[in-house]
């Protein structure tokens, strides 16, 4: 009894190491593996090398399938492109599982101690992150040494031997088991070496041992498909290729595995082990070989099983908040990027809408816009909540202040959008009830103001989403010169009071109402510039400063 808790303690530590190094790189190179996915899907070849470069580092295809599935669903890859990385993703974990099969063991005790030290000492920092590496390295290089000694004591048992003596060879149980253990465990990186760690001490024969790499390699792709069951569809699309890939792929090999031990196996030695990882390498490079020149054709299959919902249908709902990619906290932050950039688009509608109303009077477009300001409140919780959910102790210093960007705009945009349905409720009762309308110079300086409201917010957007520094100093200025007009345009308002403008008499009120609101809109729009020109040190510490306070306030 004591033997078997040793073994399945040995194959937890196994599996906890692996998820050591699979999320301390993802922390440490998150923004560099996107980047590096990113620039190299020019070509489905150049996106498989990606993709195995990728994973070999972070020892997870899993991972790296929710970070591309991420990709699709913001639309910066193509879902061929990303099906092609993940024929390579899948190369990279095998290649990773080769790696290990050798004897590091003399390695785990350097890497335990060095990743301990640096973890305490520096753990806030990248370097405390790499030291978190390190310890999951040298946990999965102990963890298989454990696993070695433990079953090469229980072998020894009379018991356990006549049980091995039982053992027949069922390849549809031997993928069953395997899928269910990768699942499990969260690795099929982890179930491949335990495998050929057991295969190599006799616990298991070899062909049972192929059979459990098949499953592990169908796991793998099932645990991408479960992890991403409540994403989008353009998310769940990249896993869902993939496994079709793995499916087809084992109804290739399975056929196969006993022409591969009695052609194969000879030229392999007498390590059990290796003969496993081989294996596994092998049946990856015929999938990855075998179909990548489909990635096309599957694509377009796995859109037919799960085709994009109509936008129109569900355009208040997150679109952009990928739950797997809060695993990966660079990849998150952009999720959320794109979201608070959802949520100005619907500001946006709002805001063009309202000059519509204004003009025509029509009551049911100023319901239907009422209606998208509750669109907007529900997105900033959602977004908040989201943000809420990113570990920020693993987000570097830039990070850090993109996820207070997201935070600061999100509650610009709310607030925008309150704003403009109390200015829609002012036009209902003010002016639309009442059968009232502004004079024609009235009329034309909204107008004018609102227009420029608009190109704002989309310079806003622009800033939001590209941090330059001209277009935030650009934004600023803007915000001087709406002021000069908003009190311009209010002193002509009074001047044709003075002239008994009947109009302007009846709607006085209103009109300066009106303009003063989107002063304050326009106000809430160019705060999106502070935080930009303050982290690159453009931000004039007297003057500026104490003006967007004065006129915050004010506003």
């Amino acid at each position: 009894m004591k033997h078997l808790l040793n073994l399945l303690a040995a194959i937890a530590l196994l599996v906890w190491g692996t998820h050591l190094v699979r999320t301390g790189i993802l922390r440490v190179f998150g923004a560099n593996l996107r980047d590096v996915l990113a620039h190299s899907i020019s070509n489905r070849y150049t996106a498989a090398l990606s993709g195995i470069g990728v994973t070999a580092l972070v020892q997870s295809s899993t991972a790296t399938a929710l970070i591309v599935s991420a990709f699709v669903g913001q639309g910066l890859i193509a879902l061929p492109a990303a099906l092609a990385v993940m024929l390579g993703a899948d190369i990279g974990t095998s290649l990773m599982a080769v790696v290990f099969s050798f004897d590091l063991s003399w390695l785990s005790p350097l890497f335990i101690f060095i990743g301990v030290v640096l973890f305490i000492s520096r753990q806030s920092t990248s370097v405390g992150r790499f030291g978190r590496i390190l310890i999951g390295l040298g946990l999965m290089l102990l963890a298989l040494r454990l696993v070695t000694a433990s079953t090469e004591i229980l072998t020894q048992s009379p018991a356990v031997k006549a049980l091995l003596g039982t053992l027949t060879s069922d390849l549809l149980l031997e993928i069953t088991m395997g899928a269910v253990l990768a699942v499990v465990s969260y690795s099929s990186l982890a179930i491949v070496l335990l495998t050929a760690t057991l295969a190599a001490s006799g616990v298991i024969p070899l062909d049972v041992a192929l059979g459990l790499v098949l499953g592990a390699n169908l796991g793998s792709g099932l645990l991408a498909v479960l992890t991403t069951m409540k994403s989008t569809v353009e998310v769940r699309q990249v896993p869902m290729g993939n496994f079709v890939f793995k499916v087809l792929g084992i109804l290739i090999a399975a056929p196969l595995v006993g022409l591969w031990l009695r052609h194969v196996r000879p030229y392999l030695g007498d390590n059990a082990a290796t003969a496993v990882v081989m294996f596994h390498l092998s049946f990856n490079l015929m999938v990855a070989v075998l179909f990548i020149g489909i990635t096309q054709v599957v694509a377009r299959w796995v859109q037919a099983w799960l085709p994009k919902p109509d936008k129109t249908l569900a355009s208040g709902r997150p679109h952009h908040l990928d739950p797997s990619a809060l695993s990966t906290p660079s990849l998150a932050i952009s999720c959320a990027a794109r979201e608070a950039l959802h949520q100005a688009d619907i500001v946006e509608t709002m805001m063009l809408g309202m000059l519509k109303v204004i003009k025509d009077n029509d009551l049911a477009l100023a319901e239907h816009l009422r209606k998208l300001d509750d669109t907007v409140d529900e997105l900033y919780s959602a977004i908040k909540y989201y943000l809420t959910k990113i570990s920020r102790e693993a987000l570097g210093e830039e990070e850090s202040r993109r996820w207070t960007d997201i935070i600061s705009f999100t509650i610009n945009m709310e607030q925008i959008g309150d704003i403009i349905e109390r200015v829609l409720l002012d036009i209902e009762d003010k002016k639309i009830k009442k059968g009232r309308n502004f004079s024609e110079a009235g009329m034309a300086e909204i107008c004018e103001l609102h227009a420029r409201l608009v190109d704002n917010l989309r310079l806003g957007m622009s800033v939001f989403l590209n941090g330059t520094v001209r277009d935030a100093q650009k934004l600023l200025e803007e915000k001087a010169r709406f002021r000069d007009l908003e009190r311009e345009y209010a002193a002509t308002h009074l001047g044709r009071l003075s002239d008994n403008t009947v109009q302007s008499i009846e709607t006085s009120s209103l009109h300066i109402d009106l303009i003063s609101d989107l002063k304050r809109i326009n106000s809430h729009i160019c705060s999106i510039a502070y935080p930009i020109l303050d982290s690159a040190g453009a931000l004039a510490p007297s003057r500026l400063r104490q003006s967007a306070l004065i006129d915050d306030a004010s506003a």
